[in-house]
């Protein structure tokens, strides 16, 4: 049997963590080995259970989620955990600061627990938890800021078709869609976006969308 996935909890609420742990826990390919009230308490408590998906707020006391989640999963980061960011708070600014930061989701706590355990799931695997229309939307209507400064560097090793591949996905395109466009198969898409993610040290498509962008690949 595969082992099930290791779940940790942050969110200054205690009613909320309770809640989210007594869904979580009553499915068998999902376990909670941790919960926290704040940010620096995630960064630290995850260093010792290693999950597999960090459960992250948005607003909490000593740090707020946007760090933590930098902290756990940014740029840099030895060993990224994958964040999935959960919060009352529907707002572009969070969304568009939550990915940036490193996270690979963003739900909202009012959806509902099938949608909040299906997408544990889907950050787990590796996987965006938004759709890539939605994604575009959102990284585009704040491309005047994470565009490049002037004189960035070519990206590193990626080939023309690559680079190709990398702005369709900026477009929103699903995959079925690239290979429509490039007359190429579903299967052969799938890995020049591996190669891709691989390359540049992304962990899913909504960071492959944030990275076009600012880089000005996309317009």
């Amino acid at each position: 049997m595969t082992a099930p996935v290791r779940v940790l909890i942050c969110d200054d609420q205690a009613l909320i963590r309770t809640g989210f742990t007594t869904i979580i826990d009553a499915q068998p390919d999902l376990e909670v080995v941790g919960e926290c009230g704040d940010g620096r308490a995630a960064v630290e408590l995850a260093a010792r259970v290693h999950p597999d998906v960090v459960v992250m707020d948005v607003r909490m006391p000593v740090l707020d989620g946007i760090e933590a989640t930098r902290l756990l999963a940014g740029a840099g980061v030895a060993q990224p955990v994958k964040v999935l960011v959960v919060t009352t708070f529907n707002l572009d600014e969070y969304v568009y600061e939550a990915l940036r930061a490193g996270a690979s989701g963003f739900l909202l706590k009012d959806a509902p627990p099938v949608q909040l355990l299906n997408g544990i799931r889907t950050v787990a695997t590796g996987a965006a938890l938004l759709a890539p229309e939605v994604t575009r939307q959102l990284v585009g209507r704040y491309a005047t800021r994470i565009r490049p400064a002037e004189g960035t560097p070519d990206d590193p090793a990626l080939t023309p078709r690559e680079l190709e591949v990398l702005r369709l996905i900026a477009d929103g395109m699903s995959n079925g869609e690239i290979a429509a466009t490039l007359v190429i198969s579903q299967e052969t898409v799938k890995t020049y976006v591996s190669r891709i993610l691989a390359k540049l040290g992304l962990r899913d498509r909504v960071q492959a969308v944030v990275y076009a962008y600012r880089r000005g690949l996309v317009t």
